[in-house]
């Protein structure tokens, strides 16, 4: 995989070392101001799709510190009254105008002339006072060289914030107030979106450090334009997908791109292997079989004859049958990749039966294990085939001391991690929208299709699968909400998100 598709995670202290050699001058840091600034208007107006948006009219808090935080969102207020004709904004300086560095004073000066009348700047005890309603908080009091403890005045307006029961959105500019590389204990700003700009530092990423950041969103500001440094951790770019909305090549068929198996389903769960199915044929992969429970076939195969539905022998309990294992390596001999768990139940005859598969598919054949197959025994069975696994945070302690260290894992959660040759892969997109069922039989589909049309780069298809996953559920997020939606509404947002703006990166 391509450098320029991943950034890398740098600690505070590499982030510092960075911006000094690439920002040497004020105009250089003015301008990485500006751009931040826009970015982060640009992405709450993005985010904020979720809940219904921002109106002409939205009410704005900015906590500004002394330095480019602070000057960060300052000029991100101002871009969203230029963009807002209605809108107003109340800011806080919270170490006072004096304080301010010369760059957050000019970026004030930027707000007070964009906004005019409809800025209002105010004191921590007005504010308290008055508990306004506000549609969106930007927090921009500490950067990323924030050295604990926060003083008591600060630490009692960041507990305000967090606790304010009329306030719809919370933004943390490039990292929460009160986070940073030495560990807090102290107050910190809880934020609904944190917004890393330019460089991720690894505070935000690290797991005690998830209730207060929310969900993290990266702009690229290119500061790794001319020149990407290795990192052992790294964020994934929307960028990842272009050549997924290229043209595909005029000569070629259905083989050109893959042929996939899927194997899964039981009459306990008959829908996740569907979903699986559905999302499979919208990656892009030439064949599709998919062998499931034989009482099933009639049904899918009316609803997507796509696919070439194959049924297998079903154990007592409406699962896979040992007896279905050759049939299923016959159909896996004439396959590119094949997927194998969605919907199987953990009955110990399918079980075992899985494990079969897993110790007797060929080696050449990429193999990706999804839900009931996670198991250890199935794992170990599968060891040093070209294996792929997507467990979610209660399967991973399952499989962990049997997990390959050559395998590449894709462990769902927030955010998704791509694990594989020594490097952590970290996905921004998605959100609370995929937290309901079927979600994780999406993804295994998705990339199971991109695993049969690329089989010799399977860290490729992972990470490019869990990217195309996560930015089609912000689509689908900000077109109809993180609540009354469908799990397959999902399936809808992928072609689009091969060619959405996002893909720009900043």
């Amino acid at each position: 995989m391509p450098a320029t598709n991943s950034h890398p995670i740098l600690s505070c202290a590499e982030a510092k070392a960075w911006e000094a050699r690439l920002l040497r001058d004020e105009a250089a840091e003015w301008n990485a101001m500006q751009r931040a600034g826009r970015a982060i208007a640009n992405a709450i107006l993005d985010d904020a799709r979720e809940i219904g948006g921002l109106d002409a009219g939205a009410r704005l808090l900015v906590l500004a510190g002394k330095g480019h935080n602070g000057g960060d969102a300052l000029l991100a207020a101002a871009m969203l009254l230029a963009e807002l004709p209605g809108a107003t904004a109340d800011v806080v300086l919270v170490f006072g105008l004096a304080a301010l560095r010369p760059l957050a004073r000019r970026a004030l000066d930027t707000l007070r002339t964009t906004g005019g009348a409809r800025v209002r700047e105010l004191d921590a005890p007005t504010l308290r006072r008055e508990l306004a309603s506000y549609d969106a908080c930007l927090d921009g009091v500490f950067g990323f060289q924030f050295r604990p403890p926060v003083d008591e005045a600060v630490a009692e307006l960041l507990a305000w914030v967090n606790t304010h029961p009329r306030l719809r959105v919370r933004a943390a500019v490039d990292l929460p107030s009160g986070l940073g590389a030495e560990a807090n204990g102290g107050t910190v700003f809880r934020a609904d979106f944190t917004y890393c700009t330019g460089i991720v530092k690894a505070p935000v990423v690290a797991p005690a450090n998830a209730a207060f950041v929310g969900r993290l969103r990266y702009l690229d500001l290119g500061f790794f334009a001319s020149h990407v440094p290795e990192s052992a951790d790294r964020v994934l770019l929307p960028s990842l997908l272009r050549p997924l909305g290229a043209l595909r090549p005029a000569q070629s068929d259905k083989r050109t791109f893959g042929h996939l198996v899927v194997v899964g389903g039981s009459r306990s769960y008959p829908g996740a292997v569907l979903m699986t199915v559905q999302a499979a044929l919208r990656s892009g992969v030439g064949l599709l079989t998919a062998c499931v429970p034989a009482s099933l076939v009639p049904e899918y195969a009316a609803k997507f004859p796509e696919a070439m539905w194959v049924g297998f022998p079903e154990s007592a309990s409406g699962g896979l049958a040992p007896s279905a294992v050759d049939l299923v390596l016959e159909k896996a001999a004439r396959a590119s990749a094949l997927v194998l768990g969605p919907g199987l139940g953990a009955a110990p005859d399918t079980l075992g039966a899985a494990e079969e598969i897993g110790r007797r598919v060929a080696d050449s054949l990429p193999l990706l294990l999804d839900a009931d197959a996670l198991r250890p025994e199935v794992v170990r069975a599968a060891a040093g085939r070209r294996l792929v696994a997507t467990p979610h945070a209660g399967e991973w302690p399952r499989i962990a001391a049997a997990w390959p260290a050559e395998g590449v894992l894709v462990a769902k959660g927030s955010p998704t991690r791509v694990v594989a040759g020594g490097a952590a892969f970290f996905s921004f997109l998605g959100g609370p929208v995929l937290a309901r069922g079927g979600s994780g039989d999406l993804l295994a589909g998705v990339i199971g299709g991109l695993m049969a049309q690329g089989p010799d780069d399977l860290r490729l298809a992972a990470t490019r699968g869990v990217v195309w996953h996560g930015l089609a559920a912000d689509l689908l997020a900000r077109d109809k909400g993180q609540v009354a939606v469908q799990t397959t509404q999902l399936l809808d947002y992928l072609q689009p998100a091969l060619h959405c703006t996002d893909h720009e990166d900043t």
